[in-house]
């Protein structure tokens, strides 16, 4: 009786680690940020350029200083500040802007500056977390799998950005934006361990399809 017991416990056992083994995921991302926070920060930033409102005359020969597109924070870190910064430059085109090469040349000076552009990251789960658990007999750690009544994981990229212009003769104020706003959404859900669903703007419906 008592080798059917240990004969049956070592079964349970191996069961479970086959288990919990094949609904383990390891993620890994080159570079640190991965495709979706990218994708959040930048699809920010279109947004919050598409929303500025420069009054400056088509023709108006331009420079853009990003000089004080800097850092934030204890880092000082910007994530793809050339984005923007060709996104700006791209926006003032379109306006009827002409780009100078240098600051002499140009009629306006349009300084760029950032508030922030980052990945605010929140998450809800009620269920059972992953778990370590050492089993028998080796006592080797084996992750259980997560069970999710219901799950959220939401991501949103922020952007704050703004220009000033001024006359390069005497650098009187001309023209200003404000500050300009921008956010992306990018949401996983899952309901019952069973029902998942995504909501992003971050990608064209054909490419979640393949993605997601």
């Amino acid at each position: 009786m008592r080798r059917r017991v240990r004969f049956f416990l070592r079964l349970l056992t191996l069961g479970a680690t086959v288990f919990a083994g094949g609904c383990t995921t390891v993620t890994v991302t080159e570079p640190p940020e991965t495709a979706t926070e990218q994708l959040l920060i930048t699809t920010a930033i279109d947004k919050a350029v598409a929303n500025m409102n420069v009054a400056i005359p088509a023709g108006t020969r331009i420079f853009v200083d990003t000089s004080f597109f800097d850092g934030i924070g204890r880092d000082q870190k910007v994530l793809f500040p050339k984005y923007a910064m060709s996104a700006v430059r791209e926006k003032l085109l379109q306006s009827g802007a002409l780009l100078a090469e240098d600051r002499q040349s140009a009629d306006m000076i349009v300084e760029l500056r950032t508030g922030g552009q980052s990945v605010d990251h929140n998450s809800l789960f009620v269920g059972i977390p992953s778990i370590s658990v050492p089993l028998p007999p080796t006592f080797y750690p084996v992750t259980t799998p997560e069970l999710a009544l219901f799950k959220r994981d939401r991501q949103t990229g922020v952007a704050k950005l703004a220009i000033v212009a001024y006359r390069q003769d005497n650098g009187a104020y001309a023209a200003s934006s404000g500050s300009s706003f921008g956010s992306s959404n990018h949401t996983e859900t899952t309901i019952l361990l069973l029902f998942d669903r995504t909501t992003s703007d971050i990608e064209p419906q054909e490419l979640q399809s393949r993605t997601h």
